[in-house]
């Protein structure tokens, strides 16, 4: 028997696949949920077992997608030819009844965010060459080193009131003091504008957030902690040699946990009063540490980015900087002196 109509009849006893090879997930409505490919508690992994598409697969957390020979071979980790064995082994057993439908206030499932995020990182590629390095550019920001913190998923997953679509993503890397991933932050592309995908919600995050960051350099005695991950990215291009911290959101900077050999924290909170609420807080939090803020001229430093150019925005950073960071962290040219009609002297 060929593989696609291997696939046809597993798709015809699709329940019964999901029962024997996902036994921790449960059937709900047309679809059979349960963690993962791997058949851990969750619900992340979606699978068809009614309808026309019955079979058809999909993991919300991972990307990944396929039939029933698919979940096979990822379920049991064999090759295709050794997967189509097992289809023929599984199709010749015994069918069991269905099992009756029962209701229970005990849950077994426990979805664990903080396994799909990592998982759906671990799926995603380095962003040299991708969408999401021609996102960034068109935002100003040229990476100048490889950022491990950042990766990109050409068919993320986004959940919407219906259903899944598909969409690039790119994909950052939110982890704990000790370098583990706890979550990740997903921004979703249109590869037709290199910019953010035309969805309700381009911007989404996934797993464990509260007081961790994504980390953009190695964090030593000076620092700077950006509410937004473009502010960051643009403060990392503009000041390479200082480490950033991405919080991702108001809420979460004012709640940042501080490594101890952090010293001295500059706060690039976007211009308006969430961000001021939480650099204050972010402060009082911190009564130990040196925290200054950065105030860019528009809404973040983005935005002043794209609308003054590097060299003005970097000048505009090192005035608020203390003159002795200056010299170690900011290098670029002074700007041009005005000069009077005549072209002598000074203005």
């Amino acid at each position: 028997m060929q593989a696609g109509m291997l696939a046809d009849a597993l798709a015809r006893q699709a329940s019964a696949v999901c029962r024997y090879y996902l036994p921790s997930g449960r059937k709900q409505g047309r679809y059979w949920i349960c963690g993962d490919v791997y058949g851990n508690p969750g619900r992340s992994l979606f699978v068809r077992i009614s309808g026309r598409r019955a079979g058809k697969w999909c993991d919300a957390a991972t990307g990944e997608y396929g039939d029933l020979i698919d979940l096979i071979m990822l379920n049991r980790g064999l090759a295709l030819r050794d997967a189509l064995a097992e289809a023929r082994h599984f199709l010749r057993m015994p069918r069991l009844p269905e099992p009756p439908v029962t209701y229970s206030h005990e849950n077994p499932d426990v979805y664990d965010p903080v396994a799909a995020a990592r998982r759906l990182f671990a799926a995603s590629v380095p962003i040299t060459r991708t969408l999401a390095e021609r996102y960034l550019y068109s935002r100003g920001i040229h990476l100048m080193q490889d950022h491990t913190a950042l990766r990109f998923h050409p068919k993320c997953y986004y959940r919407n009131e219906t259903g899944f679509e598909v969409w690039p993503a790119m994909i950052a890397a939110v982890t704990g003091l000790d370098g583990v991933i706890t979550g990740i932050h997903r921004t979703w592309l249109d590869p037709q504008t290199c910019d953010k995908a035309p969805v309700a919600q381009p911007r989404r995050a996934l797993g464990q957030l509260l007081g961790y960051a994504v980390s953009v350099g190695q964090v030593g005695d000076i620092a700077i902690a950006a509410e937004g991950l473009e502010t960051a990215l643009t403060l990392k291009m503009l000041i390479p040699n200082l480490p950033v911290l991405a919080a991702l959101s108001a809420g979460h900077l004012g709640a940042l946990i501080l490594p101890d050999i952090l010293q001295r924290l500059y706060v690039a909170s976007d211009n308006d009063p969430a961000g001021w609420q939480a650099f204050n807080r972010l402060r009082s939090r911190h009564t130990d540490r040196d925290i200054r803020a950065l105030v860019p001229r528009l809404d973040d430093f983005n935005a002043d980015l794209i609308t003054f150019g590097p060299d003005p925005v970097r000048h505009w950073i090192a005035r608020q900087l203390l003159p002795e960071d200056v010299p170690q962290f900011i290098s670029c040219p002074q700007p041009a002196r005005r000069r009077h009609a005549s072209g002598h002297g000074p203005a």
